[in-house]
């Protein structure tokens, strides 16, 4: 038995904590839902950054080097969000817009890779490349559009929850019960 099979999937807890966080993040961003920081933070913090960063470390050990690159990178991005925000504070629109469009960048490697992996997980990195051209959009002045960018985000996370309760629910039962 190889050292590798000793580790369980990290699948759900990636997508879990990028797709919760990434859902209370877009609902932050509509306007009129009034929701204030603490969830974010609390979430960029530990679920989507700590839990995240972790699972892609698992990944890596198992040898999958998509998830493992893609945890550990998105789990960096919610740290280094939650520093930028909570802790420098002070971001200007052009330091969000570089940050941003980094990740978009990011985020394009990805998704060129993603259709390999299934419906699921190409359609969570195409909203999300999606995301980030909106963040662009609206670091670069289109404020305009932050409720809709709210909207798409909470999309993506919920797809990202469901492929997370997808690949839960098949090691639990044995077999593919949810399509992902």
């Amino acid at each position: 038995m190889s050292a590798s099979s000793d580790w369980a999937n990290p699948a759900v807890i990636g997508l879990m904590g990028f797709g919760m966080t990434t859902m209370v993040t877009g609902l932050s961003n509509v306007s009129g839902l009034n929701i204030n920081g603490s969830p974010v933070l609390a979430l960029a913090l530990i679920w989507g950054g700590t839990a995240q960063f972790l699972a892609g470390f698992v990944a890596l050990r198992k040898g999958n080097i998509f998830a493992g690159s893609a945890f550990t990178g998105y789990g960096s991005f919610w740290i280094a969000l939650y520093i930028m925000l909570f802790i420098v504070g002070g971001v200007s629109g052009n330091d969000l817009l570089v940050f941003w469009f980094v990740w978009t960048l990011f985020t394009f490697t990805f998704l060129i890779n993603a259709w390999k992996h299934g419906i699921g997980i190409f359609a969570v990195f195409l909203l999300l490349f999606i995301a980030y051209l909106l963040l662009d959009a609206v670091a670069a002045g289109a404020t305009s559009i932050q409720s809709a960018a709210g909207y798409e985000i909470f999309l993506d996370g919920l797809i990202a929850w469901y492929v997370a309760t997808a690949i839960l629910v098949e090691a639990h039962y044995g077999r593919k019960i949810l399509p992902h």
